[in-house]
């Protein structure tokens, strides 16, 4: 199992930027897809970008894309999520998991932290 631990996050004005950081431990890492997701109140949650970890092959929601970018730091065995341009829209609890590749659902998740974009 790997356990995730996120930081980062907090209070921003629109068009500023934030990073998010990820960092695993438990397991190796080169077989898992890594993700960031996000959950506004009163919405469904949604996975803005992922990275395999092996190959560092990426996925962005369309909503973030060109906005933010997802990055493996080997050294530290963590995912960084680099948010730019960031708008009220981007508030929400963002949330890493991770899943073995080529599986359907991610199984290891962190606790979350809040990102509000004040307009």
């Amino acid at each position: 199992q790997v356990q995730l631990a996120e930081s980062g996050g907090g209070l921003v004005q629109a068009g500023g930027s934030l990073r998010l950081s990820c960092a695993a431990s438990g397991r190796a890492l080169t077989m898992y897809v890594m993700g960031w997701f996000r959950q506004a109140p009163g919405k469904e949650r949604e996975l803005v970008a992922a990275v395999t970890w092996g190959e560092g092959r990426t996925y962005y929601a369309d909503s973030v894309k060109g906005r933010f970018a997802i990055s493996r730091d080997t050294a530290r065995n963590a995912v960084n999520l680099h948010m730019n341009n960031l708008a009220p829209e981007d508030t929400a609890v963002y949330s890493c998991a991770s899943k073995i590749r080529g599986s359907q659902e991610y199984t290891s998740w962190g606790q979350g932290t809040q990102v509000t974009v004040r307009g």
